[in-house]
């Protein structure tokens, strides 16, 4: 039986299930709610994240054309107009057929109505390396989005963040893209706490303390950089792992206290290191004056298409191992 308690119930649940759960919540407690895109109706969605809505609240939910553009454009209005629409983009890449909408629409109506309109739209998409994923359907995206003012990004790397950040989400009075990742989906079940007061926007939390060095990470490599540290932990080298799920809005405050406390900061994310949201993270900590005793760190995916071979695709996207290798060079001045 199910833990309950005066802040929601405790269950275990997947990274998929806590997105399934969340949609369940969602379009039980909010009327103004839909739930559309490619297969989320009455197949459930490619990934069964959509699982039973269809079924639950009838044309609440339903499918939708091969056509991002109509999927996105139709949202916009329909949030303009009351709704809270929830709109699934199968793969990130594929938001990139429909940048307008999201860009010059979505990001702009309550700018450029004067406050009067606003865009609660939520865009539920997944990005990264996968087996086979290819260079159509593995870009990771978020540096493009957090450079338009307007839109809201996170990216969930556990399941009780699957659940979290999607509530929050949706109860935003703006838009917001949450980027799941399709490698997090079907992973170990964990104890998730759904049904309790929704949270707020942004923040960062310590994964793991230290002393030797701050990595400040977000996404799904965020199980692998821990797996690095851990390793890293014994042969003496002490490293704390901050992890950003909220990348706009943006915790810089427990960014630079965190590298404040060790003196030596790295950012890790699985996307091209060029042009890479850790160059931001890198500026915004330099630009405040934190001493530092050794030069910032950026570990990223090299700036190179993703080939097909699963075994080249894997070779390329940061490992535990080489996280390790890079960190320990950071503390101790050699690899």
């Amino acid at each position: 039986m199910p833990e309950m308690s005066g802040t929601g119930e405790v269950r275990k649940l997947s990274y998929g299930e806590a997105v399934n759960a969340a949609l369940h919540r969602l379009m039980e407690e909010l009327p103004e709610t839909l739930v559309y895109g490619e297969d989320v109706g009455e197949p459930g969605g490619v990934f069964g994240v959509t699982r039973g809505l269809r079924k639950q609240y009838g044309d609440r939910a339903f499918d939708t054309p091969i056509s991002e553009s109509a999927i996105l454009g139709s949202a916009v209005g329909a949030a303009m107009m009351g709704r809270r629409p929830i709109v699934e983009i199968m793969w990130a890449d594929f938001s990139l057929v429909a940048l307008d909408q999201i860009v010059n629409q979505a990001a702009n109506v309550r700018y450029v109505s004067n406050g009067r309109l606003a865009a609660p739209l939520t865009i539920r998409t997944q990005q990264g390396g996968a087996p086979g994923a290819c260079a159509q359907h593995s870009q990771c995206l978020e540096a493009l989005f957090l450079h338009v003012p307007g839109l809201r990004v996170c990216m969930p790397s556990t399941p009780q963040d699957a659940y979290d950040l999607l509530v929050t989400a949706v109860h935003s009075d703006d838009p917001v893209l949450v980027v799941e990742n399709r490698t997090l989906y079907f992973g170990a079940k964990e104890a998730v706490r759904v049904g309790g007061a929704v949270g707020p926007m942004g923040g960062a939390r310590v994964r793991r303390s230290g002393t030797d060095a701050t990595v400040v990470t977000w996404g799904a490599i965020t199980a692998r950089v821990l797996e690095a540290v851990e390793s890293l932990a014994g042969e003496g080298v002490d490293v704390e792992v901050l992890e950003t799920p909220w990348l706009n809005p943006f915790d810089t405050e427990a960014v630079t206290a965190g590298a404040a406390r060790t003196g030596r900061l790295a950012v890790v994310h699985e996307a091209n290191v060029t042009g890479g949201f850790g160059a931001e993270v890198v500026a915004r900590v330099t630009e405040s004056g934190v001493p530092l005793s050794a030069p910032p760190l950026r570990i990223g995916t090299p700036d190179t298409r993703m080939p097909a071979a699963p075994v080249l695709a894997e070779a390329l996207v940061p490992d535990a191992a080489r996280i390790a290798r890079e960190l320990r060079a950071l503390v101790r001045g050699a690899s």
